[in-house]
């Protein structure tokens, strides 16, 4: 069986279906094809269910100090398989609305595991064994990338997890240890610690969330060991032992001392790799960047003319709006070379990337950190306002972090901004228009800010990098 189409897009996360969903308001004839569930990894096993659980782990703190808003609760405990069961719901009611998408904009879907065969072809293998051959115009590889193990420590979904086991426990963890702590291992670390485990955080670099600003890192740090999480940074793991009843690793401090001790399981979060075993990159030539994924340019284009890449698969940050973005500007670049002068596509600018955590509390940035602003020569003010300072933190109970602003001396430019806090996560938009608009100071202080609001504490950041905060 061979169909022609404009587009192929292989692989249907955030990056995939939305690519697939712009082709399709383009006009272009498009096919996607996916091997396990529309929605990818993000929906159904990453982004989405891990933030139920974490919503669930969110009501449940809550519910412990009811006492601090003047009311009373009983018997508080947690139902693990209750809670696991509503986070796979979640993900299965976001795979049904992609799965009708799909159908509303006439978009083919065909699965089972594709193959690059040639520039334009692809070949899919059905769960059956069949295959068939599709041929497109162009192709879109939007594959991501699965959790990276750790060659001493390979994970089994008994006792060593990787996110996919941690997001549905068997049981809780007597004694968690979490290897890494970028955004998925503080989210698992904080998850499982308001759930009531004894977790422990295992950092090598100096500071934990490290591509974050230092002073959210200490910050979070701080607040994430007041609620009982122990963090262990510029450490090292050793030897790991597994048995069927608990993991014994060695861990090397910060001042070289090796101390071994027993967990009852072991989650791994080092990262990524991306998932571009056996589809036939290699036969095509398609090219790799120095990390090993698939190399682009600015309009996601790779080296092979038709073949375009984007998402996780390709160079970081590896977030799902980043695919998202990636998505239209791909598709928008493939319709411009069909001859469409209706669409403009502009490159990814990756400063304007906000990058989000959904710990307790959460963390939230765009743009340059402080220090990577100096060293990339710029003179800076810098501006800083906790929540305590903020009326309705304040009411809500929940006055714990700040708001920290980066601008440019000489022109006033927003160069970046951190937050950390009570529903930074919503609020760091205001910074990322603010950003994509080129604003300054100016246009920032003059704007008016509701009362009472968290967000609030971002015009008092402002204010501040240039003297002129009020509350505090």
């Amino acid at each position: 069986m061979s169909d022609a189409y404009d587009l192929i897009v292989l692989g249907s996360g955030p990056g995939g279906y939305v690519a697939a969903i712009r082709a399709a308001q383009l006009g272009l004839k498009t096919a996607i094809v996916e091997r396990e569930r529309l929605g990818g990894i993000c929906l159904n096993w990453g982004c989405i269910p891990t933030k139920a659980l974490l919503r669930s782990a969110e009501v449940l703190h809550h519910m412990k100090h009811a006492k601090d808003f003047g009311l009373s609760a009983d018997n508080i405990s947690a139902d693990l398989d209750a809670v696991v069961k509503r986070s796979r719901g979640v993900a299965d009611q976001l795979n049904k609305g992609v799965t009708g998408l799909m159908k509303k904009n006439k978009i083919d879907v065909v699965m089972g595991t594709g193959k690059l065969t040639a520039p334009g072809k692809l070949s899919i293998t059905g769960e059956d064994g069949k295959e068939q051959s599709l041929e497109a115009k162009h192709i879109i590889i939007a594959v991501g990338a699965r959790a990276r193990d750790l060659p001493k420590a390979k994970a089994d979904g008994e006792r060593i997890w990787t996110y996919r086991h941690a997001m549905t426990p068997r049981e809780l963890p007597s004694k968690l240890l979490v290897i890494g702590s970028g955004a998925i291992g503080i989210e698992f670390a904080s998850f499982y610690n308001d759930m009531g485990c004894d977790v422990t955080v295992v950092e090598m670099l100096d500071r934990i969330v490290p591509v974050e600003d230092a002073d959210v890192s200490k910050f979070l740090e701080k607040a994430l060991t007041k609620q009982g999480i122990k963090i262990l940074t510029s450490a090292n793991v050793g030897a790991i032992e597994k048995s069927d009843t608990q993991v014994s690793v060695t861990i090397k401090d910060k001042a070289g001392k090796d101390e071994t001790t027993e967990f009852s399981h072991v989650i791994v979060a080092v990262g990524i790799t991306p998932n571009l075993d056996n589809i036939g990159l290699e036969d095509l030539g398609i090219e790799p960047d120095a990390k090993f994924f698939v190399k682009v340019d600015d309009h996601c284009g790779t080296n092979v003319p038709g073949v375009w890449a984007i998402g996780d698969c390709t160079a970081g940050p590896w977030l799902a709006h980043k695919a998202s973005h990636e998505a239209v500007l791909a598709v928008e670049s493939i319709a411009r070379e069909l001859g469409n002068g209706e669409v403009h596509p502009h490159p990814l600018d990756r400063r304007n990337i906000p990058g989000c955590t959904y710990c307790h509390p959460q963390i939230a940035s765009v743009g340059l950190t402080e220090a990577k602003a100096r060293e990339a020569g710029y003179e800076v003010k810098v501006g800083q306002f906790p929540f305590i300072g903020n009326g309705k933190a304040i009411a809500m109970g929940d006055q714990e972090g700040f708001v920290k602003t980066v601008f440019d001396c000489k022109t006033g430019e927003l160069l970046g901004a951190h937050m950390v806090g009570l529903e930074v996560t919503e609020m760091i938009q205001g910074f990322v228009v603010g950003k994509t608009l080129e604003t300054t100071e100016a246009e920032l202080i003059q704007s008016v800010f509701p009362h009472p609001t968290i967000s609030e504490a971002m015009h008092e950041a402002v204010l501040s990098a240039y003297g002129r905060a009020i509350h505090i």
